[in-house]
């Protein structure tokens, strides 16, 4: 019975040890909560990984970037995400409360890739005879003086009978007939005696004959 007893006592003690250790753990129970956001923008980071260094465990914020996990006072919490250097959190043994709020701010993490040069060419070869080869094109400069050229545009001009100064005088005196006449009815050329004259005059001199060809 003696015996009995003190099992009893040493039961109850037991259980006492483990609800103060208990208590005590619970006292050291964070529930921690807030939002990673990045540095230049101060937009949510979408899906980050938060785990627990020396619990490994951990879990991922969602879409707007918040999150909420449960901890203990000391914990290491790390925060990582693509195209982010990874930051580090060390919850403090200081918080009174049972609830802690963080706005986690991660730095853009630039990744410098090595330069690939990509050709239309399989080998060395083809590509020398492809760039000795080449034809430039022209730029406006150029295209400009060739259509500026003396030569060129003499050679319009007895293609097309008529240059530019010519076609530009042509045109005037058609406006300007128009505005001569208008509101009435502009006179039938062919039945101009001046136009006639002109005509003669020009057909004796010649100007009508063919051009040999050579």
């Amino acid at each position: 019975m003696k015996c009995f007893s003190k099992i009893s006592v040493f039961l109850l003690f037991v259980l006492f040890i483990n609800e103060l250790f208990a208590q005590e753990h619970d006292k050291d129970l964070i529930q921690i909560s807030g939002v990673v956001v990045s540095a230049d923008s101060i937009q949510p980071v979408p899906f980050t990984h938060i785990i627990i260094v020396n619990a490994r465990r951990g879990t991922i914020s969602d879409y707007y970037g918040y999150f909420s996990f449960v901890a203990q006072k000391n914990d290491t919490v790390l925060f990582s995400s693509v195209g982010y250097k990874k930051g580090m959190f060390v919850i403090p043994d200081t918080i009174s409360k049972n609830r802690y709020s963080l706005i986690q701010v991660l730095v853009s993490d630039t990744i410098m890739l090595a330069e690939t040069v990509i050709y239309p060419w399989p080998t060395k070869e083809q590509f020398k005879e492809a760039f000795i080869n080449l034809k430039v094109p022209d730029d406006d400069l150029a295209i400009a003086r060739k259509n500026l050229d003396p030569e060129e545009m003499r050679q319009r001009a007895e293609y097309y009978g008529m240059d530019g100064s010519m076609n530009y005088r042509n045109y005037i005196y058609n406006e300007t007939s128009k505005l001569y006449y208008i509101g009435q009815t502009q006179p039938i050329t062919i039945l101009n005696p001046f136009a006639w004259a002109q005509f003669i005059k020009a057909w004796r001199e010649g100007k009508f004959k063919r051009k040999k060809k050579n």
